[in-house]
């Protein structure tokens, strides 16, 4: 892992303080753990700001991270926000990686869909996923490995998005658990990373922000 830090936007959940008659923007501890562990800065980007482009080109950041947490469709602040970030990062070709949710704010981005499951399989069981792509098996060293899981939406082949290739399969179900896009920058997982801070999740996301392109 590279020693030079970089500045990494990241999206906010939204969560209502009902105690106090507010919403806030949020973001799990682990993140900024998580972060530290592989040099980077996280700027965290607000969901109510009226320019979220302006505010972007200001921070002069190095890539986002979309994190996970509620549904698409949960909160309009945040799905427009998000949807800001994603256009931001293609047009300055700048790493992006999404968890879970972000990860299907991508596909929608890229006019996929998600399907939302009917039982409980995927939420709160860890389970193990295939990695099919060369490059990604060849940088973990491996062609499977154990992840977390806390999703009820689930993506398939038939409803991926534009350009967007899976790199990693459920072993249970052949659902997407990861995917990358074939020309830019971009990653997506339906784990979370950040509460599971082992090597290969650390490794994985240094190399996305760190060296970009590193699939091709």
């Amino acid at each position: 892992m590279t020693d030079s830090k970089i500045k990494i936007g990241i999206s906010l959940r939204i969560t209502n303080a009902e105690q106090y008659s507010e919403k806030r923007d949020a973001l799990s501890h682990d993140w900024t753990l998580f972060f530290e562990g592989i040099n980077v800065f996280p700027v965290l980007i607000p969901n109510t700001i009226s320019n979220v482009r302006e505010f972007l080109e200001k921070m002069q950041l190095d890539g986002f991270l979309l994190s996970g947490g509620d549904n698409i469709g949960d909160n309009s602040d945040r799905d427009k926000t998000e949807q800001e970030i994603i256009r931001f990062g293609l047009d300055n070709n700048l790493p992006i990686f999404g968890v879970c949710r972000g990860m299907q704010a991508i596909n929608k981005y890229f006019h996929g869909d998600i399907e939302i499951l009917t039982n409980s399989k995927h939420v709160g069981k860890p389970h193990s996923v295939k990695i099919i792509n060369s490059n990604f098996s060849s940088l973990l060293k491996t062609s499977s490995i154990e992840v977390n899981s806390y999703h009820n939406n689930i993506i398939k082949q038939e409803i991926l998005g534009n350009e967007l290739e899976p790199f990693a399969i459920s072993l249970d179900d052949e659902t997407i658990e990861g995917f990358f896009h074939r020309k830019f920058p971009i990653v997506g997982v339906m784990w979370h990373p950040e509460r599971d801070p082992n090597h290969n999740n650390k490794i994985i996301l240094s190399k996305i922000f760190h060296e970009n392109n590193f699939w091709d």
